[in-house]
């Protein structure tokens, strides 16, 4: 029975971000043995997809980034543009592709990191480790044994929640035949969509030169679109919206991300983690994931090098937490405009601070007067009815 110290299963955004951490051998520290195993070319592989984060000056990852902003605008359904400087920030886009690249590039050179390809088909807590049972690409049947072991795959289904909402969204990479874009600055919510029913909608726009940028539609509502409603919604923002004219659409991209406010567990048994969106990295009242993640793998390459009990911390403060359980309901029952409460406090905070508060980095006075500037009333009832709230399974049937 081949072994590791450590076995990390998913080679996505947090899989890859913990093995790359563990690559690198740290001065005065030691260094675990690592399998990462990645599943076999299919259904089971993440998508291609986009990150973004926002972090100062440079970063881990900076040699993979598509391109990064300093000023941002967030456009209200009617009216004015609000812009903003985010200096000392910088506002990063990253493809899953280059990303893995890099990764890949730097595992390649480390003697503690060992990819496997395989199909993890059990996780079993034994005594002083777990046993991970996979299968090969070639069917045959194995059993790796490991002192800790981190998940990185999505969870078969959702905790029970008071509130679930999706971010899902549909995006097209473009290249237009004229001029269009300012490469300066990006679009990080342009209300001028066409509004669902429940919850809300909004276009983004990251521009990385005068003609190519990520035209994207995403919604925050129960369920997710169609094929063709999202092509519709898409086309739409770009024609009649932006109106980019000829444009050529160079690739795609799709994805549903849940904003819950579940607790999402982070330890399945004695020796076994979840990491990633499913160990809660994700933020519940924007969806962003890639720094929660490096935050949590972070936490955990410092406890195996040190020797301790590596539980993945929460990604976000409880009270980040708490206040987007607000949010999320307040948004879920309808009680306020979903564009109008955003647009309102890109208005009244400084676009810096309110990145800031978003990554769950700001103390409570900062918190508070974030808190101010949103709709009293309808926060106010949100948070006096969830503990009254009973927490239910996610319903995704139509």
């Amino acid at each position: 029975m081949p072994e590791a110290e450590v076995v990390i299963i998913g080679a996505g955004a947090a899989g890859l971000s913990l093995a790359h951490r563990l690559a690198r051998t740290a001065p005065g520290r030691r260094t675990p043995s690592v399998v990462l195993v990645d599943a076999p070319p299919g259904p089971l592989r993440p998508p291609r997809r986009t990150w973004c984060f926002w972090e100062p000056g440079g970063g881990r990852f900076d040699a993979a980034l598509t391109s990064d902003w300093r000023h941002l605008r967030v456009r209200p359904p009617s009216g004015a543009a609000v812009e903003g400087d985010i200096a000392p920030l910088r506002y990063k886009m990253i493809r899953s592709d280059d990303f893995e690249h890099l990764v890949a590039h730097d595992l390649a050179g480390s003697t503690a990191v060992r990819r496997l390809e395989a199909t993890v088909e059990a996780v079993e807590d034994v005594r002083g480790g777990a046993h991970v049972h996979l299968r090969d690409p070639a069917g045959r049947p194995d059993v790796l044994r490991a002192r800790w072991v981190f998940d990185s795959r999505p969870p078969g289904s959702l905790p029970a929640a008071r509130t679930t909402l999706l971010q899902h969204f549909h995006g097209w990479f473009v290249r237009t035949a004229r001029p269009a874009f300012d490469p300066r600055t990006a679009e990080l919510m342009d209300f001028r969509t066409p509004q669902p029913a429940r919850g809300l909608s909004f276009g983004y726009l990251l521009p990385v030169s005068r003609d190519e940028a990520l035209v994207e539609y995403t919604e925050f509502s129960p369920r997710p679109l169609t094929a063709s409603g999202y092509e519709a919604a898409v086309r739409q923002y770009a024609e009649e919206v932006l109106r980019l004219g000829e444009l050529q659409v160079l690739s795609t991209e799709t994805g549903v991300i849940p904003m819950t406010d579940a607790p999402m567990p982070r330890r399945v048994g004695e020796s076994v983690f979840r990491i990633g969106a499913a160990g809660g990295a994700t933020r519940p009242s924007t969806g962003y994931t890639f720094a929660g993640i490096q935050r949590q793998t972070s936490a955990v390459a410092a406890a195996l090098r040190r020797g301790r009990r590596p539980v993945p911390p929460p990604a976000h403060p409880a009270r980040s937490r708490a206040m987007d359980a607000v949010l999320l309901r307040t948004l879920d029952s309808g009680r306020t405009d979903g564009p109008a409460l955003f647009s309102r406090l890109f208005a009244r905070v400084p676009m810096r601070q309110l990145l800031l508060f978003l990554d769950g980095r700001t103390r409570f006075h900062q918190d508070l007067a974030v808190g101010l500037r949103a709709p009293a009333g309808p926060m106010l009832r949100s948070a006096l009815e969830l503990p009254l709230l009973p927490r239910r399974p996610f319903d995704d049937g139509p």
